[in-house]
């Protein structure tokens, strides 16, 4: 194990970790950042979704080494002074959850989509936000709240 310093929602973080460890693990287990799910540990269910220099990656399939020297988002970092992203707050007010389990990685996801197509269509939604899983089935809510987050950007709402 060696001494790295990552770069976690704006903040330097040392932790001493293996290079070849899951930046999953090191969220969770070192650093005790929890609102990045183990869903699968496989890549398939998203529920680990974050943001490595603001491009949705899964982290479970992340070696933490590949994150040395980038931006690591994760939904702590997400809100700002109290203030949620356009993201978060249409996720709640489409309450685009059940069980709330995938939440977090699909709004890193929408948020991800939404940095690089700012209004993206119903079919574009649907096909970037393939790959994260609700085994609760809320996808057209999920939908519902990455238009909404689009169009409260659009207006010029919560960043």
């Amino acid at each position: 194990m060696s001494e790295i310093a990552l770069n976690i929602n704006g903040a330097k973080m040392p932790v001493n970790a293996p290079g070849d460890e899951t930046l999953l693990s090191v969220l969770r287990n070192r650093l005790n950042l929890t609102g990045t799910k183990y869903g699968c540990g496989e890549g398939e269910c998203g529920a680990c979704t974050v943001l490595l220099d603001g491009q949705a990656v899964k982290s479970c399939q992340t070696l933490t080494s590949d994150a040395v020297g980038k931006k690591i988002t994760t939904i702590e970092g997400l809100e700002q002074h109290g203030q949620l992203t356009a993201v978060q707050q249409a996720f709640l007010d489409a309450e685009a959850f059940q069980c709330g389990y995938c939440t977090s990685g699909m709004i890193m996801r929408a948020t991800a989509l939404l940095h690089t197509t700012p209004a993206p269509t119903e079919s574009e939604i649907i096909t970037r936000m393939n790959g994260n899983v609700c085994r609760c089935g809320t996808y057209p809510r999920i939908v519902e709240a990455v238009q909404r987050a689009s169009h409260a950007s659009a207006k010029g709402g919560t960043r």
